[in-house]
């Protein structure tokens, strides 16, 4: 169950919020001054904080400065009767992830706390493809091989990146059909024969063990070197 921390003045609004948190599974707890709300947000024991903008002896820039500074990352969501909009760029220049203005639908602040915790939940995007000496990067979308760079022509590169996602499974010519030109059937024709010929030619240097491999009668698969 996550645990939230509201930091919020109105008493109002601080009831509502622990009620419709509580609707949707999380445990929240509650506090109202600046102050106190910083020393439980850098605790430690919360996985997101919603947060008033204008509190007492402490405002919700200052702590959201200090959770940024001191190295705590959990999401936050502030909240504010200030709409002006130099108010949210402020607020999310500060380290704020969200944004809502008072007042607010209830349902809605839920359904963006929920957004901010898959975000943080996701796993970091993957930048780089290896199997055995063969990497693939996905963002300069570079090749190399053995240490030696290798230059890809555009479909070339969408052909090794599908190989490589899919490294020791059989690969038939449909599947890469529909996967690098959208074709969803096999038209017949030596396309990829001619592509995967040439990126043979690339990857398979003379003296490198091969790694594309044409299976007879089911389709191409891509193997590390034993």
């Amino acid at each position: 169950m996550p645990k939230i921390l509201a930091i919020e003045d109105d008493p109002t609004t601080g009831r509502e919020i622990v009620a419709e948190l509580g609707q949707h599974g999380f445990d929240v707890e509650w506090v109202a001054d600046g102050r106190e709300g910083l020393i439980r947000a850098v605790s430690g024991e919360f996985d997101a904080v919603i947060l008033d903008r204008m509190l007492p002896h402490l405002d919700g820039l200052a702590i959201v400065m200090v959770m940024r500074n001191t190295g705590v990352g959990i999401p936050v969501l502030m909240i504010s009767a200030l709409s002006d909009v130099d108010e949210r760029i402020r607020g999310l220049r500060a380290g704020g992830d969200d944004y809502m203005t008072k007042p607010f639908a209830s349902e809605e602040m839920a359904a963006r706390l929920e957004v901010l915790l898959r975000r943080r939940d996701a796993p970091p995007p993957q930048l780089t493809l290896v199997v055995g000496d063969l990497e693939l990067d996905l963002i300069g979308r570079a090749a190399r091989r053995a240490g030696a760079e290798i230059r890809l022509m555009p479909t070339e590169y969408k052909l090794l990146e599908f190989l490589m996602r899919n490294a020791g499974q059989v690969l038939t010519r449909t599947m890469i059909f529909e996967a690098i030109w959208s074709y969803h059937f096999d038209p017949g024709t030596n396309l990829i024969d001619v592509h995967l010929g040439r990126l043979r030619r690339k990857i398979d240097r003379p003296g490198l063990t091969p790694m594309i491999h044409t299976i007879r009668g089911s389709g191409y698969a891509l193997h590390a070197p034993a």
